[in-house]
This record gives C-alpha cells, structure tokens and sequence, in this order.
C-alpha cells in the first residue's frame, strides 16, 4: 500500500501534539505554590528552576490568588513552559475547605498558564508517585529520594511543595511521547 503523505516529522507535528522541550511543574497551595521548570537535556531532564511562590496570609483571598498569580506569570515570561504538569485536587472529608482553597490557586494558575500553552496535564499524587517510587502510597521522603536520584541531585529538594512540583514536572517528562508514524511495508 502506498502513502500519498510521508510520515510525520517533529516539524510537522502541531504544538499540541509535540514532546514539549520545557515543562512547567506546579504543586498548588493558596499559602505555598511549589514550581519546578524542567527542559529535556541530552542526557535526560535538566533542572532549569525551582521555588515557592508564597501568599501573604493576612490579605483577603483576592490579593493572595493575585500574588499567585503575579509569581507565576514571572516565572513563565522567563522560561516560557511549552506544557504544564499541575496536580490534580485532592480532598478529605475532614477538610473539604482545603481542597477549595487549592481549587482556587489552580484556577489562577490554568488562567495564567494558558497565555504560554495549551497543553496541560494533571495528575494525582498517587499517580506521580506510583511514577516515580513504584508505590502510589509512597512517604513525601521517598518521593523527595527519588527526584534527587533522578536528577543527580546533592541533596533532596526541600520544601515538600518544590519536591512535589518537580515530581509533578518528572512525571510529565516521562509520560509524553511522540505519536508513531506509521511506515509502508
């Protein structure tokens, strides 16, 4: 059978559909948004960035979502992320005001991500877990071993919420792959 169309190349695929080279990984907190930003190296991911965007507690929620909001909107002009890597909310019956709150941190961060890029991922804690330890109940150390390991990192990343956006960011790396061309036999 013949092809009218050659296979695709990375060149022809559209940004949707393309490995992206700089990951933006966000763990949302109203009080503490981790961010990791990750590009593909030679060698396998490169840690570009990492840190906390913090929310002055003592202002109304409006001001906090801003602050967010402003942080990030910084750390995307510079890196300008191809994709974004965020996690998914989670809630407990004991605590369903915390996953509104976060629910709002990640509505500012769709909002300000989606000026950069289309291409958005999430992803649940014990799914980036089971990722990138095996066990999708894994220990917030085990995770935190794992991303130094994986990095080839001195120390582990602290604190948790930075770990977590570069394992959110490492789960993505790893779980986008080009579409396969198909090739005449």
């Amino acid at each position: 059978m013949k092809r009218d169309t050659p296979p695709q190349t990375p060149d022809d695929l559209s940004a949707a559909d393309r490995r992206p080279e700089v990951i933006l990984g966000i763990d949302p907190g109203l009080n503490r948004t981790g961010y990791a930003v990750l590009s593909r190296g030679a060698t396998g991911p490169c840690l570009r960035e990492a840190g906390v965007i913090r929310s002055t507690a003592r202002k109304p929620l409006a001001e906090r979502l801003a602050e967010i909001g402003q942080g990030l909107a910084e750390v995307c002009e510079q890196y300008r992320p191809e994709a974004l890597a965020l996690e998914q909310v989670f809630s407990s019956g004991q605590f369903p005001q915390s996953a509104l709150l976060m629910a709002h941190a990640r509505g500012v961060i769709l909002y300000v991500v989606s000026g950069y890029t289309s291409q958005v991922a999430h992803y649940a804690p014990r799914q980036m877990k089971r990722l990138l330890t095996g066990s999708g109940t894994a220990a917030k150390e085990q995770v935190q071993r794992a991303v130094q390991s994986e990095l080839g990192l001195a120390a582990i990343l602290e604190p948790n919420d930075v770990a977590d956006a570069v394992a959110i960011a490492l789960c993505h790396y790893h779980s986008v792959r080009l579409p396969m061309a198909c090739l005449d036999q």
